[in-house]
């Protein structure tokens, strides 16, 4: 976002989008939302829509602009902040866009805007909808008034069983109500060559390979502490470490050797081909390449108080993970893996240096545990296909949707 005045102007509608007649709006709140909703705009701008994204947050608008940068040089999609939520500043923004629909993420519910739509004739779908624990008992005090505001809203399409039952309650009918899944879950695995990769790493292709994905500072020099009984456990182990930011390069390099640990750094090719106990992956955007070859997974970000990382990211390349206790970013999903077996989760540092000495000394329990992974993911990967299969009807006609109507007859 390169000029500060841009969000305070649209917010006030002070600058008005383009007119795009028959494009689908999309409105999702900052950073998580749009990252879930990343697959979906994706897939409509592939069938020849036009896509219109609104956020609320700064942030937002800025990792929007980083996701879809291909997007939006190719002049596919747009981004805006969305409108204050008063009636005739939203009515303005509709009028001057011409949207064919309003597709809202989570529990964007904004009255002024969900009634300008109905003024307007513009159908709107709820996608990925979830009611929180916390904010439930406030919309069920309130039903009354959300009954009237959710009305112009066509059809929801919520995440889990808990979140219909809970919709239903708030006064939406049953019918207006699908249950399809979380959008997070539309994911794909990474396009890599997996064996020239393992080649790169491990020149015999006979090592294991632990990757300890996205460390953050406090936690390499916990993960190094436990690496000596990793070793015994597993003699041939290979460790790859990837720190989160890389800035920390260099420290993670020091923090190796202070312990005598043999190391090689992915930038420097020559030491890679050494037979060297730890790759320090010193480069950005190889981590979920890294999974394809991966015979363990550790995913930081759990041993302090950062909250985790994303594991679907592991579980795509059919890789079950263990982490520490600080999951709460990623809470339901690991919770979900628990119990399918997917995912082990330590309270303690003494706890994860055991589970992952337990997982190498017994190949056959990590087998399950990456068996495991694959099927969760597999189970609910399809949620993007049900999503699109579902709003089909609402979608304006488009020529590549035309032309593979008339391929399939």
């Amino acid at each position: 976002m390169r000029d500060p005045s841009m969000k305070w102007r649209q917010q006030f509608t002070l600058d008005l989008p383009a007119p795009q007649p028959g494009c689908i709006w999309l409105h999702a709140c900052s950073v998580g939302e749009v990252s879930s909703v990343f697959p979906l705009i994706k897939a409509l701008i592939k069938q020849g829509h036009k896509v219109h994204l609104t956020v609320v947050t700064a942030t937002g608008f800025s990792h929007a602009e980083r996701l879809l940068q291909t997007e939006l040089a190719a002049n596919l999609i747009s981004v805006a902040f969305l409108p204050w939520d008063l009636p005739t500043a939203m009515s303005r923004m509709i009028s001057r866009l011409k949207p064919a629909l309003l597709l809202l993420a989570e529990t964007e519910f904004w009255p002024g805007m969900l009634a300008a739509c109905r003024q307007q004739h513009i159908p709107v779908i709820g996608i990925n909808t979830r009611i929180s624990d916390r904010s439930f008992p406030r919309y069920r005090a309130t039903s009354w008034l959300w009954k009237r505001w959710l009305a112009p809203v066509n059809l929801f399409l919520a995440q889990s069983d808990t979140d219909r039952n809970r919709l239903i309650a708030l006064g939406i009918a049953a019918s207006h109500v699908q249950v399809v899944g979380n959008l997070k879950y539309a994911i794909s695995p990474p396009n890599v060559d997996a064996t020239a990769l393992r080649q790169q790493l491990d020149a015999s292709g006979s090592r294991p390979i632990l990757v300890i994905a996205s460390t953050h500072e406090g936690e390499d020099a916990r993960l190094l502490d436990m690496w000596p009984k990793w070793h015994t456990a597993c003699p041939e182990l290979l460790t790859v470490i990837v720190p989160r930011h890389p800035e920390r390069f260099d420290q993670v390099a020091a923090l190796i050797r202070q312990r005598g640990i043999s190391l090689s750094r992915w930038s420097d090719p020559s030491s890679i081909a050494i037979n060297n106990d730890v790759v320090l992956l010193d480069a950005m955007g190889l981590l979920t390449d890294l999974y394809t070859v991966a015979d363990a997974v550790i995913i930081a970000g759990s041993l302090e108080h950062i909250g985790g990382h994303n594991p679907l990211e592991a579980a795509i390349c059919g890789r079950g993970i263990v982490s520490g206790p600080h999951i709460q970013n990623f809470r339901e999903i690991m919770a979900d893996m628990q119990t399918a077996e997917a995912a082990i989760v330590c309270r303690d540092d003494h706890e994860l240096e055991q589970a992952v000495s337990r997982l190498l000394m017994h190949p056959q329990e990590l087998k399950s545990l990456h068996a495991n992974a694959a099927l969760f993911i597999e189970d609910r990967s399809h949620v993007l296909d049900r999503m699109l299969d579902a709003i089909k009807a609402y979608l304006p006609a488009t020529k590549q949707a035309t032309d593979t109507e008339r391929t399939d007859v």
